[in-house]
């Protein structure tokens, strides 16, 4: 299985994938974050807080790990080297796990510049160091339990299809749904006493409840829950294979 991780991220290593991806990332985050007049412009806050960048990557990561899963299982199918992939002596389940933790390192690695971000506000704040650090862990593990529903979510779309523009749609469509969707279907109030629990079946409202700073021991099943499930789904797709 680590033979397999490494080879996966040494695939998107030796390609542009990783180095766009990294890149996209900081500069989409750095213009809205420092450059552009938006509500997301730090300097603009007149604070010290890193909330802005909190709220963004998530959007950002909606584009960005659909685009680094696509390829996963559908790029094997087009070329017709899954076949030789599953004569490995490796299982079903070692095999996906290799895929998604290759493509969650990726994300790590995205994530790590980001810390400039804490630095630089860091030293702007006054006094020095008046910045709430504890809110900021938290959320940047936030982020990461979001980082990992949404590649569980691209692994499984790239499972179903051998075209990758076809897994990317299908993996921001999920993707986004499973941020948004279930906080605008509470919006409308259609449930009455259970619109509560229908917000609480989106990923926005654990992810926000981890940004406060406080890792809530349900907030860490849920994603664990939704990840799972989609990898799951990845294995059953793969088990049913005919190729």
């Amino acid at each position: 299985m680590f033979t397999l991780y490494k080879k996966e991220i040494a695939a998107f290593l030796n390609t542009m994938i990783a180095y766009v991806v990294i890149l996209v990332f900081l500069l989409i985050n750095g213009l809205f974050l420092w450059v552009l007049p938006t509500e997301y412009n730090i300097l603009n806050f007149g604070y010290a807080s890193l909330d802005s960048f909190f709220m963004l990557a998530p959007f950002v990561f909606l584009f960005l790990i659909p685009a680094i899963s696509m390829r996963l299982f559908s790029e094997e199918k087009k070329t017709g080297t899954i076949e030789l992939l599953f004569t490995r002596p490796l299982n079903d389940w070692q095999i996906i796990g290799a895929k998604y933790f290759a493509g969650l390192s990726l994300v790590l690695i995205a994530l790590i510049p980001s810390l400039i971000y804490v630095f630089t506000v860091y030293w702007l704040s006054f006094p020095t160091g008046n910045l709430d650090l504890g809110v900021i862990w938290g959320s940047y593990i936030g982020l990461l339990f979001l980082a990992a529903a949404f590649m569980a979510i691209g692994l499984f779309s790239s499972a179903i299809t051998d075209n990758q523009i076809i897994a990317f749609v299908i993996s921001i469509s999920l993707s986004a749904f499973a941020y948004l969707g279930f906080e605008i279907i509470y919006s409308l109030d259609l449930f009455d006493n259970f619109d509560l629990f229908v917000q609480s079946l989106g990923i926005q409202s654990h992810y926000s409840s981890i940004r406060r700073g406080v890792i809530d021991l349900r907030d860490v099943i849920y994603f664990i829950s939704l990840s799972g499930l989609f990898l799951l789904l990845t294995h059953t797709i793969l088990s049913r294979r005919k190729w």
